[in-house]
């Protein structure tokens, strides 16, 4: 089976984050663990970590859709998994991104996407959407604090869920563990 041309289906889950943080390393130690399953040939998942700028020209390549992998600090209990999907580039494509490459929140990858876009003819991915979980600790140190570590497999599975249904439209955003997402 061929592989989908460029932005016709193809699917980015980019585990970003920083593992010498503690819960900070929570998207990237969900994309190991998804990497490690089969996959669909039109899904890539990729450990991106602390390098922003390499995610951002990789989105150049054409994807129809970005799932970002990220501790995501909302409020929430720790473990709390969210599902969110921005509503678009909004203020942060219209700011200039900071170029420190290992210091780039995903809101600075996507303005410095489309940046490279405008100056490139390319576009960005139709869909982004963010799997996040609630962090107990972003202290120095290594592994993941028990309850988020907890929430690992569970976002595995949101994960697997989003790519079976990737041509319908994804579910409302939500928060498990009973919290709001917004």
């Amino acid at each position: 089976m061929s592989r989908p041309a460029p932005g016709e289906g193809r699917i980015l889950v980019a585990g970003v984050g920083n593992i010498f943080l503690s819960d900070d390393g929570f998207g990237v130690e969900t994309v190991r663990r998804l990497a490690a399953q089969p996959l669909p040939e039109h899904v890539e998942a990729v450990d991106i970590g602390v390098r922003g700028v390499h995610l951002a020209y990789q989105l150049l390549d054409r994807y129809d859709t970005l799932v970002l992998v990220d501790a995501t600090q909302r409020g929430g209990e720790p473990g709390t998994v969210y599902l969110i999907e921005p509503s678009g580039p909004g203020d942060s494509a219209e700011q200039s991104p900071v170029l420190d490459g290992h210091r780039m929140s995903p809101d600075a990858v996507l303005a410095l996407l489309g940046t490279l876009c405008a100056g490139t003819g390319a576009n960005p991915p139709r869909r982004t959407l963010v799997v996040g979980c609630e962090p107990a600790s972003v202290d120095e140190g290594i592994g993941l604090s028990p309850p988020v570590a907890a929430a690992v497999p569970e976002a595995v599975r949101l994960i697997e869920e989003l790519l079976r249904d990737g041509d319908q439209e994804a579910p409302a955003p939500r928060a498990t563990a009973g919290e709001a997402a917004t």
